[in-house]
């Protein structure tokens, strides 16, 4: 699918829409300063920085701190009614966290406290991520596999020099902080002279230096490319400063990059690490630093900070510092002559309790009124993992172009600084049809592209299968008939972990990243033989070999069509949660997944389905209902694939809760994400692998049609991914959710030519439908449930999910039509009128359940809480159903609260109240975003995206 890219330009019946969003769009350019940029003082607007995007000044302060969600917010009659569950919650807590000295699921008690810092995260999908701070502080760290470390380390920043005629004339760090260590250093850079520029994956720094006139414009970039799947696995960054001179001679211009030897966690003054240069030169390109190896009992890594060297630039480097004492040594050193000393050799091993850093600097010219480039690069070589049980070694994805011996971070350093303008180039190929679209704001394409940092630091582990995986080793006998699931799994790998035996690691490893012979040079300490990556990380003298040797390395072609193999991935629904693909937020987050990247999404699908057929007969108690249950069963959907603590796949359902088999949208989501899937991808192999799977899950949910009239009901308990918020009987959520996966089945079956199976559920869906509609439809809107209580007819944000799936898919008119078209638009018209015109003056989304009389729904913790996915999702609904101004106009609400004026960037929370709370920070489902541009695309296109796919035997 050509996503992203169609430009609303043909009007007909998208002349309303599209004057809806010019004046949208017109009132956004015609407002005053944005209240994030007034405080900014300097002029310089910097060197090709994007027009959209997330922008900040350094000196602005977020004037609303919010608290996470705690016990204290909790009504006294909830407190009463949960008694029980506390106390089974805190029993369980205790031993968990404080006996078993390990990490809830969902910490209740704990919550990671708000910090108003964040900014695009740096490295690809599934490698790991280093968050840079919208102030320039590297604050968030997600090396292990979903384990984060929240801590700004002191010591890892970058540095100006600027000399004039042999005389230094300034020197300054480039950080806003005033901090106790390294106190030799000038700090308290002038916030009020540098904005912050975020447009995912790209960010943008610009500093003018105060009374120099001389402007730094520094451009992040990481590898994050749509429907690639090689660069967009590497964990690099690349950071290149534009340096623009504006004197009448010239200057002599160093920027030093420092990096402390870890994460600033307390591993790092665990003994045992080390330093030492490098220099890696390919094809006539030579790129040097320094390389900081972490040697950690569990998931050793190697940090690599580099520049590139050529022509009129210089990079020297300083292999060692003590990064907590005052720093004047390293000062010095750059303040006499704008370079580092560069010794030879490596550091010696820290000792328990000392800290190292290392810096590398990069220096040219840059004439009068001139401006030169310097380039500089951050990676991160981690390429075998285990999860908490250590029952497992894991590669990750990129060790299938650059080797699983701890030893790429030089050619990873050399990839990432000679290929990032092409990665740049397919950036901007992808993000430009939609910035240059005039008609659509400029929050919007902030919002689009931002949110999609969660691809990288949710958590995501992508890794790859092992070489003698076989079919029986991945799915057991249950689900023997997926029959493509083995190679689906190899070419794109598992999108969080693979079962990886510690046999596979055996074998030299790889230096060099081409696919074709070429020589690789590669120069440890001063051009001394080169280190194995096995012993870098030992915490032990490092053997040394001869030098590298030529390589030839296998090229790995992705299929031109269809899926011949894929590797596997994993994503937590927030850095709170510790539950890797927990479904039933996916399924609102999987639109970005099948327009960008559809083959990790059919591969997460594919992983999905192995578990659907197997099942754990484990008995546990769950927190919510104290009652004894299995783990998982047969033929039913998991909540979850497992808790990073643990060991995934081998142990899904962390989620403790609910007993989920008894959930009634896990099932639905699986089926309603086949059918879409196939629809965007023609993919008809994975079509005919799912549909068993659709039927087995599909007759497990008829079970909860308990009066046969073909619509399920819910249990009486909060049975569905809205966990504390009770439906009892029918209900608008679920039962929508079960009548669009019931027309998908009769689709797919269509399709597959099962006319027996379509005739099955062309029977249910008419029952189905008039039960709905008998039992739910008020005249205006569908009531919550069908309970008869005193909640049953609150207006439900999410209540035509269903019709959103649908409509995603094509089936929202004609023979296929579910929902009477009328009703649909009447019941958006009023959560439009209530849940968001009456909530907060219209400023910040829809709340999820609001009273008939105006006031938001207080029955449960989750019912007056704003759901910002679930309100991306109502958007994309409503720009479905033609209500393109009241979409755009709900979901602008939720940009502006988190953006804006929460403080909450890179870290959406899953939900807010109108005041003083939110909780679970950077959350997965807003991702559902992407369905707005996905809604937006067909209504250009003026007809079903894409064309209807024909008919396929359901025999391979």
């Amino acid at each position: 699918m050509e996503a992203a890219a169609a430009p609303l330009e043909r009007r007909s019946e998208g002349t309303a829409m599209a004057a809806a969003l010019e004046r949208r769009s017109e009132g956004t350019a015609t407002a005053a300063p944005a209240p994030l940029e007034r405080l900014y003082e300097g002029t310089a607007p910097g060197r090709g920085v994007a027009a959209a995007g997330w922008r900040l000044c350094l000196a602005h302060r977020f004037e609303e701190p919010r608290q996470p969600y705690g016990a204290g917010d909790v009504p006294f009659r909830d407190v009463l009614r949960h008694v029980g569950l506390a106390l089974r919650y805190f029993r369980w807590w205790y031993k968990k966290t404080r006996i078993e000295k390990k990490s809830a699921f969902i910490d209740l008690l704990c919550a990671v406290p708000l910090q108003q810092i964040y900014g695009c995260p740096l490295g690809g999908i599934g490698g790991g991520t280093i968050t840079r701070g919208w102030r320039g502080e590297f604050c968030r760290w997600q090396l292990n596999p979903g384990i984060y470390h929240y801590g700004t380390v002191i010591a890892d920043q970058f540095t100006v020099c600027l000399r004039c005629k042999g005389q230094t004339v300034y020197q300054q760090v480039l950080s806003v902080e005033k901090p106790s260590t390294l106190q030799g250093w000038n700090w308290g850079y002038c916030g009020h002279y540098a904005f912050y520029h975020a447009l995912y994956p790209r960010a943008w720094m610009v500093y003018e230096l105060p009374g120099q006139n001389v402007v730094l414009t520094c451009r992040q970039v990481s590898p994050v490319i749509p429907h690639d799947y090689k660069d967009s696995s590497l964990p690099v960054g690349v950071f290149i400063w534009e340096v623009e001179n504006g004197r009448d001679e010239d200057v002599d211009v160093s920027i030093m990059f420092s990096m402390q030897n870890g994460m600033g966690a307390k591993e790092d003054k665990g003994g045992g690490h080390w330093n030492e240069p490098f220099a890696f030169e390919k094809e006539g390109e030579r790129v040097a630093g320094v390389l900081l190896h972490h040697c950690t009992r569990v998931n050793p890594f190697t940090l690599a900070i580099s520049a590139r060297e050529k022509a009129g630039t210089g990079v020297t480097h300083l292999m060692a510092f003590n990064p907590a004492g005052v720093g004047r040594e390293v000062w010095q050193d750059l303040l006499h002559d704008g370079r580092l000393e560069s010794p030879p050799g490596k550091s010696s091993l820290t000792e328990k309790g000392e800290l190292t850093a290392a810096a590398v600097c990069a220096s040219c010219t840059v004439p009068a009124r001139g401006h030169r480039t310097l380039e500089m690069a951050l990676a991160w070589d981690m390429p075998c993992i285990h999860f908490g049980s250590k029952e497992k070694l894991h590669l990750r994805r990129y060790t299938r172009f650059f080797g699983s011996g701890g030893d790429a971070a030089p050619a990873l350093s050399h990839y990432a600084l000679t290929h990032y303008k092409e990665w740049e180039r397919k950036i901007e190929a992808w993000q430009n049809p939609i910035l240059e679209n005039s008609q659509l704001p400029s929050w919007y394409k902030s919002a689009l592209f931002n949110e999609l940092y969660f691809m990288t630091d949710g958590g995501t582990i992508w890794v790859e299968l092992p070489p003698d995986c076989c079919d029986e080793d991945l799915r057991g006998q249950a689900a023997a008939g997926i029959s493509h699931l083995l190679p689906v799994l190899r070419e794109y790998g598992r999108e969080r972990a693979a079962l990886l035996p510690a046999k596979s690691l055996e074998g030299p490893s790889r230096v060099g990243y081409s696919m074709k012979s070429s020589p690789d040079l590669l120069y440890i300490g001063n051009k001394t033989p080169l280190l194995t990556g096995a012993s870098a990380c030992a915490g032990k003298e490092p053997t040394l070999l001869g030098h590298v040797e030529r390589r030839t390395w296998p090229s790995f072609p992705l299929p031109v069509a269809g899926l011949t193999s894929l590797t596997i991935s994993l994503v937590l629904p927030g850095q709170e949660y510790r539950m890797y693909n927990t479904y039933d937020v996916h399924f609102y987050a999987s639109f970005a997944l099948v327009m960008l990247w559809p083959k990790l999404q059919i591969s997460l699908q594919y992983d999905i389905a192995i578990t659907v057929m197997n099942e754990d007969v484990q008995l546990r108690q769950y927190l919510m209902c104290g009652q004894t249950a299995q783990v998982k069963l047969k033929n039913v959907v998991p909540h979850d694939i497992g808790d990073p603590g643990d060991e995934p796949w081998q142990r899904v359902n962390a989620y403790l809760m609910h007993d989920t088999a008894d959930w009634k949208d896990l099932n639905l989501k699986f089926v309603l994400q086949v059918y879409r899937d196939y629809y965007l991808t023609h993919d008809s192999m994975y079509l005919r692998d799912m549909w068993p799977v659709c039927q087995a899950v599909m007759e497990s949910e008829l079970k909860f049609d308990t009066d046969n009239d073909g619509l399920i009901e819910n249990g009486g308990f909060a049975d569905q991914t809205y966990d504390a918020w009770v439906v009892n009987g029918a209900s608008a959520y679920c039962g929508g959710l079960w009548l669009a996966a019931v027309c998908m089945m009769c689709k797919m079956a269509e399709v597959l030519g099962d006319a027996k199976i379509q005739q099955k559920y062309m029977d249910i869906l008419n029952k189905g439908k008039e039960a709905f509609e008998r039992k739910l439809w008020n005249g205006k809107y569908y009531n919550y449930d069908s309970s008869g209580s005193d909640g049953s007819n609150s207006i439900m944000s999410d209540q035509c999910a269903g019709q959103w799936f649908l409509g995603a898919c094509g089936l929202d008119q004609g023979e296929f039509e579910v929902f009477p078209k009328s009703h649909i638009v009447s019941a958006l018209r009023t959560i439009f009128e209530k849940n968001v015109m009456s909530f907060a003056g219209g400023t910040m989304g829809a709340v999820n359940g609001m009273r008939p009389t105006g006031e938001p729904d207080t029955s449960s913790v989750q019912s007056n809480e704003v759901w910002v996915g679930v309100v991306y999702a109502l958007a994309a609904t409503m720009i479905q159903e033609g209500l393109v101004e009241e979409g755009f106009r709900t979901a602008e609400g939720c940009y502006r609260t988190v953006w804006e004026q929460l403080g909450m960037a890179f870290q959406t929370p899953e939900a807010y109240r109108e005041k003083k709370v939110y909780r679970s920070l950077a959350y997965m489902r807003p991702l559902s975003i992407w369905s707005m541009q996905l809604a937006l695309e067909r209504r250009a296109s003026q007809a079903p995206a894409p064309p209807q796919p024909t008919q396929v035997s359901n025999h391979p």
